[in-house]
């Protein structure tokens, strides 16, 4: 069996899992190459998101907790308003990466991005932008990859991270893809208002949710969750009327944060998706994790958490001395799926109950089973 010194991997995506498992795998001295299609890595890319404590935890296991903390806004509580804007109640959020983390932390996506860039540049990996698997060829013992470059690799094992949308899914024969859950997002990077300190959900009122998180002292993200419009109907150049439009109907602070709706390139708009891939995470020695494998609507904030959970369990298994097959990575999806399944089908029970206007269900009950259950380590 090669010892890690002498092992290679190839990690295709740069997003969040796939940054996080090559700063923990080059950390045992394995060798990584990292390739990205976008030219830009996606570091401009996105408003804000929400971090919860388990997520917090895999970033201080990258050794990136104090640039996170430095960043973002950290917060232990949640509130739920009317849409008039005033507050039905505040809850105080779960510690799910431990006493000693904030229970949930906001921040700007392109600010997390580029911290987890910046360590995995110092982590020692190769990294290609723009650049893309053309065919992957596996046999007993390792991958030969071509790549769009025209270059060519041969590696011990292949991580697909390359999300939502994976090639590297479709290529070693997974068809499960993912499918819209019927609502969609409108969502915005504003500055904070003053009384902001944490996150305030509206649930009805025009939209299903109208909510905003602190993602620095001088920042928020804004969103109103409606259902899905055919995307081709809505013309780019009325995104800011339309996400104005909905959130006029909102009051606290939300007028606020309407008046700096106004440039249509700010705002993002977004399908809600589900996906889980019930059967096995690999083919051979190339397996997804990540948004390639599973991915749910944010109204619980854990996509992201998940994804970073994959890399360490999967980076956790593989520096583990154990030998690089078939039965190491059932073990990988054995171990995370029942976890990542809890957090999916709740996921879309929340936004379902709301499609289906189910006025007592029990959201915060759900809510705090799930959470509880992320407590436990990964």
């Amino acid at each position: 069996m090669a010892d890690n010194l002498t092992r290679s991997v190839l990690v295709v995506g740069g997003g969040a899992s796939g940054n996080a498992v090559s700063i923990l795998l080059r950390r045992a001295g394995i060798a990584v190459d990292l390739i990205e299609a976008r030219p830009d890595w996606n570091a401009t890319t996105g408003s804000g998101i929400t971090l919860q404590g388990n997520a917090l935890r895999v970033l201080r296991e990258l050794g990136v907790w104090e640039q996170v903390e430095a960043s973002g806004y950290p917060f232990g509580s949640l509130g739920v308003t009317g849409p008039d804007g005033t507050v039905l109640f505040v809850a105080e959020d779960i510690q799910t990466g431990g006493p000693d983390l904030p229970a949930t932390l906001g921040m700007q996506r392109p600010r997390l991005q580029q911290i987890l860039i910046d360590a995995v540049r110092a982590c020692g990996a190769g990294v290609r932008l723009g650049t893309t698997v053309e065919a992957l060829e596996q046999d007993a013992h390792g991958v030969s990859v071509r790549f769009s470059d025209g270059s060519e690799g041969r590696y011990d094992l292949v991580i697909g991270a390359d999300g939502l949308n994976s090639a590297t899914r479709a290529a070693i024969g997974i068809s499960d893809k993912p499918e819209p859950t019927g609502m969609a997002i409108w969502r915005i990077a504003a500055p904070r208002p003053q009384s902001v300190t944490r996150t305030d959900l509206a649930y009805g009122g025009p939209a299903y949710i109208a909510g905003y998180c602190p993602t620095s002292e001088s920042t928020i993200y804004a969103y109103v969750v409606e259902g899905c419009r055919d995307r081709a109907s809505i013309d780019p150049a009325t995104y800011a009327d339309e996400m104005r439009r909905l959130a006029q109907g909102y009051g606290g602070v939300w007028p606020e944060i309407t008046e700096h709706i106004t440039d249509p390139k700010k705002v993002n708009y977004t399908w809600f998706d589900r996906l889980l891939v019930e059967g096995s995470w690999h083919r051979g020695r190339v397996v997804l994790i990540g948004d390639a494998v599973h991915c749910c609507p944010p109204t619980m904030a854990q996509g992201a958490a998940m994804s970073l959970e994959d890399a360490l369990v999967l980076a956790e298994l593989l520096t583990g001395g154990r030998a690089w097959d078939d039965e190491l990575l059932q073990a990988f999806h054995h171990r995370r799926i029942p976890r990542v399944r809890t957090v999916v089908e709740a996921s879309v029970q929340i936004g379902q109950w709301q499609l289906d206007g189910v006025r007592d269900a029990d959201i915060a009950g759900l809510v705090g089973r799930t959470m509880n259950l992320l407590k436990e380590h990964p």
